[in-house]
């Protein structure tokens, strides 16, 4: 692909681009979700993921599955281990998008921090969760 040039939105790539219009509409929310999440379970749960069927919602990605999954398809995610082994929460979140039988890394830097976001959005992890949930089953549509 040129630089500049984008590609025609296919049915295939669809998905891709609706999840990256929700997560940049909706940065501040997953950043605190992102760190709520991890203030009560550490990394103890995997990463968490972004599952868009049948409808989207919330998951975990345990670190031993998405190994596993690597595994399967030769490693072709080994560049996805390395950015999840190597996030640093205190400033960037990393998800995993799971769709049409594909995943996509989520990864941003938002400002202000996770921690902060988290603090200025007041919601609780529940509270998120849902909150995000509707918007996403608005939002993202197959």
């Amino acid at each position: 692909m040129m630089f500049g040039t984008t590609q025609p939105e296919t049915e295939d790539n669809k998905w891709r681009r609706q999840l990256d219009r929700f997560v940049k509409a909706n940065q501040q929310e997953l950043a605190a979700l992102f760190w709520g999440l991890r203030l009560e379970n550490g990394d103890s749960q995997g990463t968490i993921g972004i599952d868009l069927q049948p409808q989207p919602h919330f998951v975990y990605c345990p670190q031993a599955e998405v190994e596993k999954l690597n595994d399967r398809v030769e490693n072709r995610l080994q560049e996805l281990l390395g950015i999840i082994e190597n996030n640093k929460p205190e400033t960037e979140v990393v998800m995993i998008g799971i769709g049409k039988g594909e995943i996509k890394l989520i990864q941003f830097a938002p400002e202000p921090k996770p921690a902060v976001c988290f603090e200025q959005v007041g919601k609780d992890v529940d509270g998120l969760l849902e909150l995000l949930e509707e918007r996403m089953i608005k939002q993202i549509v197959f």
